[in-house]
């Protein structure tokens, strides 16, 4: 759920906090992911192809492109400091896997080519799409105020849901506080299992004012995610997740994908999820947390190939009507230098050779992932196992393996930007 070290910053210097959290998480959270062991050898890169042999010119800009990944990965583990870094490729040709480093720093096992993770603020996009079948069923108008949907619940200190769209919901644009800037991570850290409801979260947020009035500004908000899913819960009568799994996860075959509410483990192949807690401090294991917190915004678990068959069923209009696609992929800028604008849970950056690409970026406790895809069938997603804790530079490399990923075997600018 957090795209900015802003959040959670107060825990990087909860060192003997931290410490004694860790100590004190249950059994579960002691497990190991099934994966033989390897030699140190195993933080040089390995891939798992599965495609038909390209011709001799794609070959040469893909092998080239594989090697500035694997320098990329490399340093996200050697320099940047993750314990391991993975990235998944995939276009109409087949997929690729690339990894760096390792799933556990105890064991020293590799990372599993099949792995899941916590995707965080990717959740966004999934959400998004599902309320965008709601909006493209009339049963929720973008343009309508959050008091039709949440009466009562969005109020206090200027905050007023009679005033905010839920089209500012889902863009970023309502003003609304994030919670994660008025939440004390040692609340996580000191009972990493406890159940946390979207509307205690959101209360938290509530009780300060608004960044902004409705539609003046764009600012990151977890808070109005949070709202977007209690919306989804009030017009269906069920929960988020049930509706995300009935309208994206069922449909598209995602085996690998899950909305988990509470529980805190994570199926299937894993690697453990990792927070450093000071610039020296050792890294400390944080796998084993109830999801709660990220919610609607940020609570789901996926894999790179979950992920990118997502990203390309979505761009393919396999999802979501012209429509409510249309309105999706209508991007505002974000404030930043980099070209980034942001649509309706999906966002979009300019590549380094023309066009640019949608996707998300994510974190959760434990690890950072981003994914962005072409409109002309390409996608990627990259994932560490580690945050908080992280440099910017982390980011950055991941970022630039997204990109690198999606320039595999291409010369030619994408198409982009509506």
């Amino acid at each position: 759920m957090i795209t900015r070290k802003r959040a959670f910053r107060g825990a990087l210097t909860l060192t003997v906090v931290l410490g004694f959290a860790a100590a004190a998480l249950p059994a579960g959270a002691a497990e190991r992911t099934p994966t033989a062991e390897r030699t140190p050898a195993a933080e040089a890169a390995y891939a798992r192809v599965t495609a038909p042999a390209p011709s001799n010119a794609a070959a040469s800009s893909s092998s080239s492109s594989d090697a500035r990944l694997r320098e990329l990965l490399h340093r996200l583990t050697a320099v940047d400091g993750a314990p391991g870094a993975f990235v998944e490729t995939r276009d109409r040709r087949g997929s690729t896997v690339l990894t760096d480093g390792v799933a556990d720093v105890e064991r020293r096992t590799p990372l599993d080519p099949d792995i899941r993770f916590r995707i965080g603020s990717m959740t966004k996009t999934f959400t998004a799409t599902a309320m965008l079948q709601l909006v493209g069923e009339r049963r929720v108008h973008l343009d309508a105020p959050v008091e039709r949907y949440l009466p009562g619940v969005v109020r206090g200190h200027g905050n007023d849901g009679r005033r905010i769209t839920v089209r500012q919901l889902l863009q970023h644009t309502s003003g609304l506080p994030d919670f994660l800037d008025h939440f004390d991570p040692r609340d996580i850290v000191m009972d990493p299992l406890a159940h946390r409801d979207p509307l205690d979260l959101v209360n938290i947020a509530l009780a300060h004012p608004p960044e902004f009035a409705p539609g003046a500004g764009w600012s990151y908000s977890n808070t109005g995610y949070l709202l977007v899913g209690m919306i989804i819960e009030r017009v269906t009568g069920n929960t988020y997740g049930e509706e995300i799994e009935r309208r994206v996860i069922e449909p598209l075959g995602l085996s690998e994908t899950s909305v988990p509410d509470d529980d805190p483990t994570i199926p299937g192949p894993h690697p453990r999820g990792y927070v450093r807690p000071g610039d020296d401090a050792p890294l400390l294991d944080i796998t084993a947390v109830n999801p709660s917190v990220g919610g609607a915004a940020g609570g789901m678990i996926s894999s790179g190939s979950d992920v990118n068959r997502f990203l390309g069923a979505l761009l393919g209009g396999e999802l979501l009507h012209p429509a409510q696609l249309g309105e999706m992929m209508r991007t505002r800028p974000t404030g930043g230098s980099d070209g980034r604008r942001y649509g309706l849970g999906l966002e979009s950056k300019p590549l380094p050779r023309g066009g640019r690409y949608w996707g998300h970026t994510g974190d959760f406790l434990g690890y950072e992932t981003a994914a962005g895809a072409t409109v002309d069938g390409r996608q990627a997603t990259v994932m560490v196992n580690l945050g908080p804790g992280s440099s910017d530079a982390q980011s950055d490399d991941i970022q630039a393996a997204v990109e690198t990923a999606l320039s595999r075997g291409r010369s030619t600018a994408f198409a982009g930007q509506r």
